[in-house]
């Protein structure tokens, strides 16, 4: 006969763990960005969010600037700073980055 007969093809072997291995590498990575990259920053903004919220009248700070003052007014978003004697200069309140121990303006 001039037409030969199809064969049947054995079917693909499947993958026991329907594909499961080849999600693990990405989802591990996931995992390891979490906690190396996104984990710490929300640390970082929850300590500076109640660092801010702390800020008082009297409070020695530096602020990302590198301006040391003393805190004289404290509002919802701006804090007057006293540089100098008879100095003041408003700053944001996300401008704090630090806040000093009593007394170590007088040391400056």
């Amino acid at each position: 006969m001039l037409i030969s007969t199809a064969h049947a093809q054995t079917a693909a072997a499947t993958d026991p763990t329907g594909g499961f291995m080849q999600l693990l590498p990405i989802i591990l990575m996931f995992v390891v960005l979490y906690f190396l990259m996104i984990r710490p920053q929300m640390k970082r903004a929850k300590e500076h969010k109640a660092l801010l919220e702390a800020l008082a009248k009297g409070d020695e700070v530096v602020t990302g600037g590198g301006i040391a003052g003393r805190i004289t007014r404290v509002n919802d978003n701006f804090i007057a700073l006293q540089v100098a004697e008879a100095v003041e200069i408003h700053v944001q309140k996300q401008a704090v980055t630090l806040v000093l121990p009593k007394g170590t303006l007088k040391e400056l």
